[in-house]
């Protein structure tokens, strides 16, 4: 579940509100809104933040957008100057850095973000706080707490694509995965952020099975694999809601990523679909597919808001050049489930 400053619980979104069984809007957007991946998205004073994969125009990792009405977005920096010396250590190989996840808790804001090899599991999730997202803030400067979680060639999970979440109780969860054995869970320490000492358990969330026949130009990754990534969580309504991608992002035109959920009564699962069809089973429900104007939907994020607001970011490849691009819908809830909508 995103955190969030107090004052997001006084300010309304500049939304047309939507009630109870309405569908959900996909807002037009201007602006740098080209070229984002994996977005995350909080809103600090009146101004909205995405924070997405790859390196910013200047050079620096992890590109920030900026607006004022969800519309209108403009690039507004980046978060590091370049990669951390201890990844370059670690991982040599890695250009640049994926999957932001932005949270506010404990008075500071918190990155969770990963590196990795395209199509290895030699990868990392770590955690960067900042006490402001206002750049233009004396106290605005991004602290690197280095590594969080590991996984490495013989692990059976994927240490990438990191979602904070807290549940009823306040207490702090990652959930991460990306193919492998798909979707995990690991507790962590409610004050730190970092993996709990006390629970070393790693919760099995969501797997998909490997197609009969995969295709040709599918990325050379180890038997078993599974086409699931980039987990976010959210309660709603007295259930924990698991949203996931399926199928492949970032192959331009050939793109198709789609994002699914399901829910479940507790944080750790089990997670099934609107059918009862268990996440652990290959389940889950469609929330968005390709249209023709956009193709693979995911690398979604999720931002639940008071009075029915909520909304849904994500990534689409345009049909014709195959540019990526962030998309933002309004979440609207019917039945228990979440609808989103792509625009035509």
């Amino acid at each position: 579940m995103r955190s969030r400053p107090a004052i997001l619980l006084t300010v309304a979104l500049l939304l047309v509100p939507v009630g109870f069984g309405q569908a959900p809007q996909a807002l037009t957007l201007t602006g740098d809104f080209w070229g984002t991946h994996d977005p995350s998205i909080m809103k600090a004073g009146n101004t909205w933040y995405v924070f997405a994969t790859g390196k910013a125009r200047d050079g620096g990792q992890f590109q920030i957008r900026c607006s004022t009405d969800l519309h209108d977005w403009k690039l507004c920096g980046h978060v590091f100057d370049a990669i951390p010396d201890w990844i370059k250590k670690d991982s040599p190989g890695t250009q640049e850095l994926w999957a932001p996840d932005i949270s506010y808790e404990k008075g500071e804001y918190r990155l969770y973000y990963a590196y990795s090899l395209f199509g290895k599991n030699t990868s990392g999730i770590a955690l960067a706080t900042n006490r402001t997202l206002d750049p233009q803030s004396p106290d605005y400067r991004w602290v690197d707490h280095g590594l969080v979680l590991k996984s490495v060639a013989s692990d059976d999970f994927n240490a990438i694509d990191p979602n904070y979440v807290t549940d009823e109780k306040g207490h702090a969860w990652l959930v991460f995965g990306s193919f492998w054995t798909g979707i995990k869970m690991r507790k962590l320490d409610d004050r730190t952020g970092l993996l709990s000492e006390k629970d070393t358990k790693v919760y099995a969330l969501a797997t998909r099975k490997r197609p009969a026949s995969p295709g040709p130009d599918e990325p050379n990754l180890p038997p078993g694999w599974e086409a699931i990534e980039a987990p976010f969580i959210v309660h709603h309504g007295g259930y924990y809601y698991l949203f996931v991608s399926w199928d492949m992002c970032c192959r331009g035109t050939k793109s198709n990523y789609r994002t699914m959920v399901g829910r479940s009564k507790q944080v750790t699962g089990p997670y099934a679909d609107q059918d009862g069809v268990p996440m652990m089973e290959g389940g889950g429900t469609s929330l968005l597919t390709a249209n023709e104007r956009w193709l693979g939907p995911g690398g979604e994020s999720v931002l639940m808001q008071p009075g029915g607001q909520d909304i849904i970011v994500y990534h689409a490849y345009d049909a014709h050049s195959g540019r990526p691009a962030l998309q933002i819908s309004t979440l609207t809830w019917d039945d228990g489930w979440p609808h989103a909508a792509l625009q035509q």
